[in-house]
């Protein structure tokens, strides 16, 4: 068990305490049990945990935390593994907490427009839930059919809907927590107007579990639009697919989605899912996925035929409006398996980098800059409408980017690019392990002191998820 001396118990009575509290199956120690929690979805990343723990309970969890901190044993939190910083891997051993055994949707307030949901809940089975009653949770990242809402709140996650409804942290209210020594707190109330004190949900969201460990979630919903339409635009130039994001905001649209996908890697993932959904034209360089929604039919429609004239301004080519339910789902599965397809064919290292939205222009331009000036090659794809683009980067013998020293400084000049730019160089994806030694592109070092000492006064013993972030 990788632990300081303060550890007086032996492996064998550690794990048989643990089983006291959780169950005998539900404590995993052997190693070919171990090693689906050794990766998420992190470039190749691997790290076997030596000990993965599967509690139900925040009761549970407190008294597991209780011996972790005492004995300052590592302590790993895990959703459902779909990560992409390595937030949920246990690069110090120790113990991995899973929480794929707390997945009860446990109320839905449909007075006060509220949920109340345990972590391990699937993302995409929350809102759907929620959907039969005619409610609305819009935070759907990519990997919303797999991934856990806890992992969401751990990553302030965003995804698509974004640009118009707003991100993860816009609708938690109130999180049950449990501290890294035990004690199990409330953050807020479950009201919509909280001025009482510090902040302490928002402070968890988006802590990627370097804080404490959140076993109950209460969301605020909205109502479920009744309507949608979308539609996929053509350029034949990248940046001026870029420089049409902007134009359509300052007109006055507000799109509940505007995607960009550059047409190598439209290309990759239609290949991969063996679709013709989307006929590429000689010369086409990318294309934005828009998408309005509402409750006036009509009132959309007239959107979509304002903002199409105006993207005629950007050599558009010609515009494909999705007539029903089967072309959009056709649409959106090629969109939501960009990530994995162009990993597949070789683009193995991700950067999740964030501008002002008018700024996007200048950030595709300089990626491809570096891409000549450090030899890789890279695709672009990502949440045009808040800035978000994800960038996929495929170097000659470089599989990771951690601590490889043949990429270290085509990413420092990235982020720097970022910064120069006025953006960051995380949207939704986290810092983890991956990010971490870039921190100082993105703050000075006060402002990351501070941060260490929030750290600090939370986890004295730095048991949990020690090492993301920063050291």
């Amino acid at each position: 068990m990788a632990v300081t001396e303060k550890t007086i118990l032996p492996i064998a009575e550690l794990i048989q305490t643990f089983a006291s509290i959780v169950g005998a199956p539900y404590v995993i120690t052997s190693s070919d049990q171990l090693d689906p929690f050794a990766h998420d979805e992190t470039e190749n990343l691997y790290f076997l945990p030596e000990m993965v723990i599967r509690p139900r309970t925040a009761t549970e969890i407190s008294e597991i935390l209780k011996i972790c901190n005492h004995h300052h044993i590592p302590v790993t939190p895990r959703g459902a593994g779909t990560g992409l910083s390595g937030g949920a891997l246990a690069h110090k051993g120790g113990v991995l907490l899973c929480f794929d055994r707390m997945n009860e949707i446990l109320f839905i307030d449909e007075q006060n427009l509220q949920v109340t949901t345990e972590p391990g809940v699937i993302t995409e089975v929350l809102q759907d839930a929620l959907k039969a009653k005619g409610l609305f949770y819009p935070p759907d990242p990519s990997s919303r059919g797999s991934c856990f809402i806890g992992g969401n709140i751990a990553e302030n996650s965003g995804g698509p809907k974004a640009v118009k409804y707003g991100v993860v942290k816009d609708y938690v209210i109130n999180l049950e927590l449990v501290l890294p020594s035990g004690e199990i707190i409330w953050t807020g109330a479950n009201v919509l107007k909280n001025a009482t004190g510090y902040n302490l949900t928002q402070l968890i969201v988006g802590s990627e579990g370097t804080l404490g460990i959140v076993t109950k979630i209460v969301l605020r919903l909205i109502p479920h639009p009744t309507h949608d339409l979308l539609m996929l635009v053509p350029f034949n130039d990248l940046e001026k697919a870029g420089a049409a994001v902007s134009a359509i905001f300052r007109a006055g649209f507000i799109p509940s989605v505007m995607e960009l996908v550059e047409i190598d890697a439209l290309q990759i993932v239609s290949a991969m899912v063996g679709s013709n959904a989307v006929k590429v034209e000689d010369g086409t360089a990318a294309h934005l996925l828009i998408e309005v929604d509402g409750n006036h039919p009509d009132l959309l429609l007239r959107d979509m035929e304002a903002m199409a004239a105006l993207l005629e301004q950007f050599d558009c080519g010609e515009i494909y409006f999705a007539e029903d339910a089967t072309q959009k789902a056709e649409l959106w599965k090629l969109r939501r398996r960009v990530a994995e397809a162009v990993k597949l064919a070789g683009y193995s290292i991700e950067e999740d980098t964030v501008v002002p939205r008018a700024a996007l222009p200048a950030l595709i331009r300089g990626v491809k800059e570096l891409g000549r000036e450090y030899n890789f090659k890279a695709v672009c794809y990502g949440h045009a409408g808040d800035g978000n683009l994800h960038i996929r980067i495929k170097k000659e013998g470089s599989l990771y980017s951690l601590d490889n020293p043949d990429v270290i400084p085509a990413l420092r000049a990235l982020f720097n690019l970022v910064k120069s730019l006025g953006g960051t160089i995380s949207g939704e994806h986290g810092i983890g392990l991956i990010q971490k030694p870039y921190m100082d592109i993105a703050f000075d070092e006060t402002t990351l002191q501070l941060m260490r000492s929030i750290k600090k006064c939370f986890d004295p013993n730095n048991i949990l998820n020690a090492g993301k972030i920063f050291d």
